[in-house]
């Protein structure tokens, strides 16, 4: 049964995904931003309810310009922020622009691409972050820099969050917990190891109850923060609310 659901899922998302991209390369270039924040609010939405993702809420969201810092389960976990915080820009590894149509789709709601082995790429996009955070833009970021299982964080690399340091705009940490029946933190939803796109998707699609829990904490001051330390402090703040 569970094959017939991710069948249908999968059958009902192909026509989303391409609506998606024809709205991103017919149509956004005409908008204007507050536009183009609902048509990314109502795709991500719908993409979850698509999967049969529910979808919890609280925290309030930071007005103006700020960094979006967050844990990292799964290659979902953008329209899981995107259907509650659809302005955000996400800052993602190159690799992501190359994935079929997905990375369209994410090109089009405006990431910023790195090249995490390059210390030169690195810096160029701390640079571009921070102009981003003095235009009023919501950055967000994943620092622990892959994805991990859910309940224990990875490291968090703090070079990002310099140019929230450096522009003096705060952070606001964002806790993602996916969660299914019988599990706090959720297996489906794992995009860790050697599991493929394909793969991820489809046990995605085969859950029965799979949600995802978004958590916005209130925001942290940077003025005068060391990003090192303030990554720490990030992570300590994050991985207390997961447990």
């Amino acid at each position: 049964m569970s094959a017939l659901v991710a069948s249908w899922r999968l059958a009902r998302l192909v026509p989303h995904v391409l609506h998606g991209l024809w709205l991103v390369r017919r149509h956004f270039g005409r908008m204007l931003p507050e536009q183009r924040h609902e048509h990314i609010r109502w795709w991500s939405v719908k993409t979850l309810r698509i999967l049969g993702i529910e979808l919890k809420v609280s925290g309030a969201a930071q007005p103006g310009g700020h960094l979006l810092v967050a844990n990292h389960v799964s290659w979902l976990d953008i329209a899981g922020v995107h259907a509650v915080l659809p302005q955000a820009r996400f800052v993602s590894k190159s690799d992501v622009k190359h994935w079929p149509l997905v990375g369209a789709l994410v090109e089009g709601a405006g990431t910023l691409f790195i090249e995490r082995a390059n210390k030169r790429d690195a810096l160029r996009v701390v640079h571009q972050t921070a102009q981003a955070l003095k235009n009023g833009d919501c950055v967000a970021v994943f620092p622990e820099g892959t994805t991990g299982a859910g309940p224990e964080l990875l490291p968090f690399h703090a070079n990002l969050l310099q140019a929230a340091v450096a522009t003096e705009a705060p952070v606001l940490p964002l806790v993602l917990r996916w969660y299914e029946p019988g599990e706090r933190f959720s297996k489906s939803a794992r995009f860790i190891g050697d599991t493929t796109l394909v793969q991820s998707l489809w046990s995605i699609a085969s859950a029965r109850g799979l949600g995802i829990d978004v958590q916005l904490l209130p925001a942290v001051a940077t003025q005068g923060r060391d990003r090192r330390a303030l990554g720490e402090a990030l992570r300590g703040e994050i991985s207390a609310r997961l447990n």
